[in-house]
């Protein structure tokens, strides 16, 4: 039986961990689980993976830099990369670099699996179709492509839980009245944590975005209002934002 050695490079933390976990109990061999680019080259040096699955927005190096070293290295390691982002000339460029299939998230671990295995069994450098894997735009999609326009990076803790609660104030719009007392507190349970970590870590999501001085492509994504200088909203006032845009696209 082949041992199927599998490497994951994963830029949220949370989805490394279900990632790990589901696929020590799917007959494939982790060999490891990072969420820094760097230290997966390593890995991937050490263990020569069957698998490879990579984001793209990981610290240390970028997944670019994995795609390119596994290419350089000539290694047989079948490349899949999942990644928020949904642009056609990254997803180009991914696969130039020798990824071998290309998923947006949000996507069940289960049709991970399957990709892996269709791919292990077609000849190597053989990829399936990219526009196999594009379903209609998502309500997690649209988020993440928002939080990446204001500059919002995947990989700090605040973006996974933004995300989480701009999805339940579209779901429930009263909710943003109950901020400190619901939203922090349902976030914490979900990602084992508590709600003042969850209020901190979303404030300085927030606050990355706005230290990034990019404040034309933050009015031109929400435009209803204009930050100037160092004005940025509270928390409950940005997930509001968000929420709102969503509900007015038809969320």
């Amino acid at each position: 039986m082949e041992e199927n050695k599998v490497l994951f490079i994963e830029e949220d933390g949370v989805d490394l961990a279900k990632l790990r976990r589901f696929y020590k109990e799917s007959g494939f061999t982790v060999v490891g689980a990072t969420t820094d680019g760097k230290e997966g080259i390593e890995l991937i040096d050490k263990f020569k993976p069957d698998f490879i699955v990579t984001g793209l927005v990981v610290s240390g190096v970028d997944g670019f830099e994995v795609l390119k070293h596994v290419l350089a290295s000539k290694l047989k390691s079948i490349v899949l990369v999942i990644s928020v982002l949904n642009n056609e000339r990254i997803i180009k460029r991914a696969m130039d670099y020798g990824a071998a299939y290309y998923m947006t998230k949000p996507v069940p671990l289960s049709m991970v699996k399957e990709r892996l295995i269709q791919l292990k069994e077609k000849d190597k450098g053989v990829s399936l179709s990219v526009s196999a894997e594009k379903p209609a735009v998502s309500l997690d999609e649209k988020i993440s492509k928002i939080f990446i326009s204001v500059g919002i990076p995947p990989h700090i803790k605040g973006y996974a839980y933004l995300r989480e609660g701009v999805k339940m104030a579209v779901d429930n719009p009263k909710i943003i009245n109950s901020i400190t007392k619901q939203l922090y507190p349902m976030i914490g349970v979900k990602y084992e944590t508590s709600a003042s970590k969850v209020e901190r870590a979303i404030r300085h999501a927030i606050e990355v975005a706005w230290n990034r001085n990019r404040i034309d492509s933050i009015n031109s994504v929400f435009g209803v209002r204009a930050y100037i200088g160092s004005e940025k909203p509270t928390n409950g006032e940005f997930i509001a934002l968000v929420a709102d845009k969503m509900l007015l696209e038809g969320a």
